[in-house]
């Protein structure tokens, strides 16, 4: 494991859950001026290398609307919910 790219990762997110395979779920939030969330997530290994990176994006009500897996590939946005439900 790197213990240098663990403290910058636990310095950029603030934010984490200790995996049962020994990586790393971490994450912080953006607050929009709409009332509007984005959460950012970066899932590591055990070693910190990333495995995965996605944004999900909450409505001012707190139901996810919006999810973009931007690594290993760029999936683009994936619609969760229809906009009138």
């Amino acid at each position: 494991m790197s213990v240098a790219k663990r403290r910058q990762n636990e310095r950029t997110f603030g934010t984490w859950l200790d995996l049962p395979d020994g990586g790393r779920l971490y994450s912080y939030d953006v607050k929009g001026r709409s009332g509007w969330l984005a959460r950012y997530v970066k899932q590591v290994d055990a070693d910190e290398a990333t495995v995965r990176f996605y944004q999900e994006v909450f409505d001012g009500d707190g139901r996810l609307r919006d999810v973009h897996e931007k690594f290993p590939v760029d999936l683009g946005h994936r619609k969760m919910m229809d906009e009138e439900s």
